[in-house]
């Protein structure tokens, strides 16, 4: 039983990995935006057998309380993706306290800007751009695709795919939990309340928001489920047909399922693009 286990995502690994071409390690930013010798790269992960260049394409963002997390960790997910005929781009970013929520954001925006402008040379259509991030990273997916000082065209993004989402209303919970050192939120948030807002993507909804599809765990941290709660409640005005799907499963389980490229995941997230793409 014990050697089964081990070998059936072996075999899952070797088999996946064949259905696609990793590019790794390519600079995104402009240099106004590097902090000094760090430079972050993102991965493209490009579905070999595909019969268009016209594929539609995944931006993945990370977690690990802003501070923590490497894009590496997530190579099966660029896999996973790619049997679907989905193109993945996976950004790196600067980590607090090297960096607050406002500057990992604006990171986030330049790795989707790089993506419209080069994506198609990795099979990938630039008029098919979706963001998903899991935790951390699904507060700037989110954070990226409503406040909009980030990007140059909200419209670059077609939709937003939440997996267990922190931060969506940073504010509230900061009015209640004063950031302190510890998980350097005191660097990541600031102490400045209007900078908690300005963090919060709860508070820049509105009718030319894209479409979200949004996974949260029944079991995970209590801040995340109200934050999501309050997040849909404030969206539906916008769109009555958001789809809320939650699973039977804690926080780090609600990402790490993705290994397994049978899970229904990926199924769900091909169909949202099917019905939100032109």
């Amino acid at each position: 039983m014990k050697l089964k286990l081990f070998i059936i995502p072996l075999v899952c690994l070797l088999f996946f990995n064949c259905a696609s071409r990793k590019i790794k390690d390519i600079t995104y930013l402009t240099k106004t935006e590097k902090i000094n010798d760090n430079k972050p790269t993102l991965n493209v992960f490009e579905p070999k057998k595909t019969t268009t260049d016209k594929n539609a394409v995944v931006i993945f963002v990370h977690g690990g309380y802003w501070k923590d997390g490497d894009k590496k960790t997530y190579g099966f997910l660029g896999r996973n993706f790619a049997k679907n005929d989905i193109v993945t781009v996976i950004p790196g970013y600067t980590l607090s306290p090297n960096a607050n929520y406002d500057l990992m954001a604006k990171q986030i925006a330049q790795a989707v800007e790089w993506t419209k402008n080069n994506i198609d040379k990795y099979k990938g259509d630039p008029n098919q751009i979706y963001v998903m991030g899991h935790s951390a990273g699904g507060h700037l997916v989110a954070l990226i695709s409503t406040n909009p000082k980030y990007l140059k065209n909200k419209k670059d993004i077609k939709g937003v795919i939440l997996n267990d989402a922190a931060g969506l209303d940073m504010k509230s919970y900061l009015e209640e939990n004063a950031p302190t050192s510890k998980y350097h939120y005191d660097v990541t948030w600031t102490k400045n309340p209007e900078n908690w807002k300005d963090a919060s993507p709860i508070y820049f909804l509105n009718d030319e928001t894209p479409p979200f599809l949004i996974y949260v765990g029944s079991k995970t941290y209590p801040s995340i489920m109200t934050s999501n709660s309050a997040f849909v409640e404030a969206l539906k005005p916008y769109q009555p047909k958001l789809e809320k799907i939650i699973l039977d499963k804690k926080h780090v389980p609600m990402m790490s399922h993705y290994f397994f490229p049978w899970v229904k995941r990926y199924d769900e997230i091909v169909n949202f693009i099917n019905k939100t793409k032109i």
